[in-house]
């Protein structure tokens, strides 16, 4: 039997979740691992030694039996337009639970007055898993991840064009994370909850990169040249609801646009890089192009091929025939409580004061 805490994992299916799940059972820690039905990925993590648990994680009587027995939690909201409730619910269970330590997936974003709803509920989330009495909290809080740019991975190797809407001319930047990076400084702050307790970390790749280079980057990793092409969110909106996976809410969409317009304000470029990965994951951030390559030699359909390119062409042509949101409709049948002002990252004093560069240097201090 492990001499080491029993720690919960929700949305153990997930981008991060799946990993962090992974890399504590590499580091002998008894894992539960709580998902939404038993899959693929369920019987994969069942294999290397975690603890499988099916539910509804909206459901309180559900996550108080995912807590029975659990020391320690990564608290992940699934991707979806009810986060908060999830996140309440997850809170009630904890406190109950009287757990020693969680870890909360946040936002680099995040602020009180943030145009996108599903900021404000991060936000107000993590300041409900700060009340609880006698549990410390570490929140880790990734900026733009670089899985997003892996949505449109299909068109790059067939077409050569890498489309997303983040600006005209190719400069603004960002340092984007792999999932398995930020879930090493989930890892991290888990398994030394003294070192971390209420800290805020922020992991990162190790280099800024324009989205030129980033299209550059997969033209490497696919053996071919890939150019970015600025697009408007309109057609983004299209090609989310055209494109496999296809399971992008109204809402989901929405956000999304909302978080392509911080990123042509430069958000997502400000004190990035950080060290937290190296730091908190105890490993060194990888670089985008070996983020590309990875997934390139798991996906033989990204080779180039005649077969390839007619499909890629018949999805750019879904995306033409496919319905665009009307952005404007879904946030006003979203929002059931409408901001009058609301302000994006960088027009927020407080997120300012802290994301500063001498709020980020005094927290590697104290790591270090």
């Amino acid at each position: 039997m492990s001499l080491k805490p029993k720690i919960l994992v929700t949305s153990a299916g997930g981008k991060t979740g799946l990993p962090v799940t992974m890399q504590l059972l590499e580091k002998g820690f008894p894992v539960r691992a709580f998902l939404r039905r038993r899959d693929g990925r369920a019987e994969m993590l069942e294999r290397a030694g975690a603890e499988i648990m099916v539910g509804n994680q909206y459901a309180l009587s559900d996550m108080r039996v995912a807590m029975d027995g659990i020391q320690r939690a990564y608290q992940c909201a699934p991707t979806a337009p009810n986060g908060l409730h999830f996140n309440a619910v997850f809170t009630v269970a904890a406190n109950e639970a009287k757990l020693e330590h969680v870890v909360t997936l946040g936002q680099w974003l995040t602020s009180v007055d943030h145009p996108s709803l599903f900021t404000r509920e991060v936000y107000l989330s993590d300041a409900l898993v700060r009340l609880l009495g006698s549990t410390s909290v570490t929140s880790v809080n990734p900026g733009w991840f670089a899985d997003n740019y892996l949505m449109v991975i299909d068109m790059a190797a067939h077409l050569g064009v890498f489309t997303m809407p983040l600006g005209e001319g190719g400069k603004k930047k960002n340092a984007p994370p792999s999932n398995e990076d930020i879930a090493s400084v989930v890892v991290g702050s888990l398994a030394d909850p003294e070192t971390h307790a209420s800290r805020s970390y922020r992991p990162t790749g190790p280099e800024l990169l324009s989205p030129d280079e980033i299209a550059a980057a997969m033209g490497k990793a696919l053996k071919r040249r890939v150019t970015y092409k600025n697009i408007s969110e309109r057609m983004m909106t299209k090609a989310l609801r055209a494109l496999p996976p296809s399971n992008y809410s109204e809402a989901a969409v929405s956000q999304l646009a909302i978080y392509a317009e911080e990123y042509r304000r430069g958000s997502f470029a400000v004190n990035a890089p950080t060290d937290d990965v190296r730091l908190v994951g105890g490993r060194d951030p990888e670089r985008f192009e070996s983020i590309v390559r990875r997934l390139v030699a798991s996906r033989p359909k990204l080779r180039r091929s005649v077969s390839g390119t007619a499909r890629a062409m018949a999805g750019f042509l879904k995306i033409a025939l496919t319905p665009a949101l009307d952005l404007s409709r879904v946030q006003s049948a979203r929002d059931y409580v409408q901001i009058a002002t609301p302000s994006f990252s960088q027009d927020t004093p407080e997120w300012l004061q802290t994301h500063s560069v001498h709020h980020a240097a005094s927290k590697h201090a104290r790591v270090a």
